[in-house]
């Protein structure tokens, strides 16, 4: 069953017959540059083209890494400063500090040919190391002088024949 039209002149699209488009608005904005590459909007802007391609993305945030730190050197810096610290037992504990100053010679040779971080550590370590065995050395010396000298004193003032 059908319904008459609608008083006004109204019909039902979907009543009869094919789709038609709407009509075009004459108003309407038109893009003049539809379909052209962006290189070519540039030089339709009247800009000539450019002379570097453009940067492949922007740098990271914050601070650049350090480079990598050479274990060695932290290692002689750590074995120096222990030798130090051993000077206090008799200063005989000073001669570990060898063993940091060539730990630190040998990092820095590392850090020059490697590229490395860590210089100051290996600095360190050689200055303590050599300081601390210096004093172990004088300290060694200081304590055979003290024994000969004690060995070459009378054994007391008391007379072991008589009273």
């Amino acid at each position: 069953m059908s319904y008459p039209p609608p008083p006004g002149g109204w019909h039902d699209p979907s009543a009869a017959g094919p789709q038609s488009s709407p009509p075009a608005d004459p108003y309407a904005p038109v893009d003049p540059y539809a379909g052209m590459k962006s290189a070519d909007l540039y030089a339709a802007a009247g800009h000539p083209p450019a002379a570097y391609p453009p940067p492949a993305g922007y740098p990271g945030y914050g601070y650049p890494s350090a480079p990598k730190q050479n274990g060695l050197a932290i290692a002689a810096m750590v074995v120096s400063i222990v030798g130090a610290l051993g000077l206090c037992g008799y200063g005989l504990g000073g001669y570990i500090g060898v063993v940091g100053a060539i730990l630190g010679h040998v990092s820095r040779k590392q850090i020059r040919e490697r590229g490395e971080g860590g210089e100051g550590f290996a600095t360190a370590g050689i200055i303590v190391g050599w300081i601390s065995t210096v004093l172990a050395v004088l300290a060694t010396i200081a304590i055979v002088i003290f024994i000969v000298w004690a060995a070459n004193q009378d054994s007391s003032g008391y007379d072991s024949t008589g009273y």
